[in-house]
């Protein structure tokens, strides 16, 4: 029999592979996973495993449901460090006023390093095991992400206007393009085009992503119809609604991460179909910030794929995937007026495979599935609050809580063990963060 690395034998296999209402179940039980190298090698019944191969290293998970893991399709990673430091505002009056000027005052490769770290030992806590990043500094994040050994996007941000990034969008750009040149031969991080929103980049520079990403095959990450005051500002700058804009400039493709959308017509659903455009959805931040509700029902019976993200620390406020499985099942029920929308497995596969295919990355991760990098959590469902367990998938959207999440394997590397990180020191990374907060409370008006 051949030697492997590990085999996991948990109570449920939540492999993710199916899209929603194309599994009779998609829960399996008395099975295992079979990694060696990274990578998945097999899953299959428990009694055909013990009997094809040999391993040192046997995990049973007797209480647990064991699923890809979560992937964080939208976030600010190094925000963290601003979590809690503007609250109960609108959008354009919290960054305006708050966001920007707080950002333009702090914001260097050291609070990057702080926030993003901290945002690592969030998500590695809550069982987030990839996340597609858009902030400044990326080549920053990008060496957190593999210090930590955590899969990550990291967006080459765009804006028209100067930061302590670049100066202007095709410093932006060329930048971006030498952190991704950078990065080619990194097998956990990869990156993507982020064009900050519409209204704070131009056509110019637009056209000059569409033609890059096409000719690299990156994706674009980019914030698109959060509110309704960018609608009314782009039509009366434009003449046009943001999408048809962005149609015109020809960026509405498979490529186009386009997160929030949560001011859609009708018409602009059929066309999100037609072009196979991704939306990323943010529940939580958009009901703080008040922005409005994205259509997820009418989004995924009209067939386009939908993923999940956090958004920012900053305004959400964490990084809690569970949590927002969650609560973007009950808004979409909630607003279709349907108890049946958005039910559990749809979430849970939102959460991950749904995510991995916004990112391109769906041929490396998002499910459980032989050939691909061993990118999995494990998830105790002993706890009260989760019993008795009729089924898994309701259990796990609608009652766990991130604090049970027990385990969690990244390219098979195990980076949470019982509840304990093994590739970051999560004392000094709390403590350190503790530090950025204390010099911006008192070197700030705020």
């Amino acid at each position: 029999m051949p030697q492997v690395d590990q085999i996991i034998y948990p109570r449920w296999l939540i492999q993710v592979k199916d899209k929603p209402g194309n599994a009779p179940d998609p829960v399996l039980q008395q099975h295992g996973v079979v990694i060696h190298n990274g990578r998945i090698v097999e899953v299959a019944p428990r009694q055909q495993i013990e009997v094809s191969y040999q391993t040192d290293e046997c995990i049973e998970l007797a209480d647990h449901a064991v699923l890809p893991g979560f992937i964080n399709a939208h976030t600010h990673s190094a925000m963290t460090l601003l979590r809690g430091y503007a609250d109960d505002m609108p959008l354009m009056e919290w960054l305006s006023d708050h966001i920007w000027p707080v950002e333009s005052k702090w914001v260097s490769e050291e609070f990057i390093k702080a926030g993003t770290d901290l945002a690592i030992v969030e998500m590695l806590r809550s069982g987030t095991t990839c996340f597609n990043d858009m902030y400044f500094f990326p080549d920053v994040t990008a060496n957190c992400a593999k210090a930590a050994g955590i899969r990550a996007c990291v967006g080459m941000i765009v804006i028209d206007f100067p930061t302590v990034w670049a100066a202007d969008a095709d410093e932006y750009i060329n930048k971006g393009l030498n952190v991704r040149d950078q990065l080619r031969h990194t097998a956990l991080v990869s990156t993507a085009f982020a064009p900050h929103a519409p209204y704070t980049v131009s056509d110019q520079p637009l056209e000059r992503i569409r033609t890059l990403a096409d000719e690299l095959e990156c994706p674009i990450h980019m914030h698109v119809h959060e509110t309704a005051h960018e609608i009314e500002e782009s039509s009366a700058r434009f003449g046009m609604r943001p999408l048809e804009r962005l149609d015109q400039l020809g960026l509405l493709t498979p490529r186009l991460c386009a997160v929030h959308m949560t001011q859609l017509l009708a018409a602009e659903i059929n066309t999100l179909a037609d072009r196979g455009v991704n939306v990323v959805h943010c529940p939580e931040s958009n009901l703080k910030l008040a922005s409005g509700h994205c259509q997820v029902n009418a989004l995924l019976d009209a067939g386009v794929n939908v993923a999940i993200g956090t958004d920012g620390a900053s305004s959400n406020n964490d990084l809690n995937m569970l949590g927002e499985m969650r609560t973007a099942s009950l808004l979409a029920k909630g607003t279709a007026s349907d108890p049946s929308a958005m039910n559990a497995y749809t979430s849970i596969y939102s959460a991950t495979m749904a995510g991995a295919i916004a990112m391109g990355l769906e041929r490396e991760t998002g499910s459980i599935e032989m050939g691909k990098s061993a990118d999995l959590i494990a998830i105790d469902l002993s706890a009260p609050e989760t019993q008795p367990v009729y089924h898994p998938l309701s259990q796990l959207v609608y009652s766990a809580s991130r604090s049970q999440v027990s385990d969690v394997w990244i390219a098979g590397n195990r980076l949470l063990e019982h509840g304990r990180l093994t590739s970051i020191d999560q004392e000094k990374t709390v403590a350190d963060a503790a530090q950025w907060g204390l010099k911006i409370a008192n070197g700030s008006a705020h």
